[in-house]
């Protein structure tokens, strides 16, 4: 590969507006590989564009590195399927709960009790989360 076809980390930081710490970490986490090392300096291909883009959408996308890791170091479709569908149900769980906190905070804001932690309502809905003995 030609030299000018590859990038510093700087460079390539600076392209994504990335802090080049961000960079090494996700190489110390087996995200990230530099194409080659020229004395000692990491040198990166147009292939790394690519991956980071992978990188920060599915990092968007509320994935955890180790997620992301286990997509792009799989050779199997099906694991990556298993991956996307283990973050879809935690996704839904985390719906359902802020569906919940949504609705109990409508109902404080529009609780005719003069105090809404005094609401029945309210109380009703602490009680049914204290766990049993």
């Amino acid at each position: 590969m030609k030299s000018r076809d590859e990038m510093a980390i700087g460079e390539l930081a600076e392209r994504f507006g990335l802090a080049t710490h961000v960079l090494r970490h996700w190489e110390a986490v087996g995200l990230l590989t530099p194409a080659r090392r020229v004395n000692g300096r990491r040198r990166y291909g147009r292939d790394a564009l690519a991956r980071v883009v992978f990188i920060q959408q599915f990092k968007e996308l509320g994935f955890g590195l180790e997620q992301i890791r286990a997509m792009l170091t799989t050779t199997d479709p099906a694991a990556r399927k298993q991956v996307l569908a283990q973050h879809d149900a935690e996704l839904e769980r985390r719906i359902e709960a802020a569906t919940a906190a949504r609705e109990l905070i409508g109902h404080g804001l529009r609780c005719p009790a003069p105090d809404f932690v005094e609401c029945p309502k309210f109380l009703a809905g602490l009680e049914a989360r204290i766990p049993p003995s």
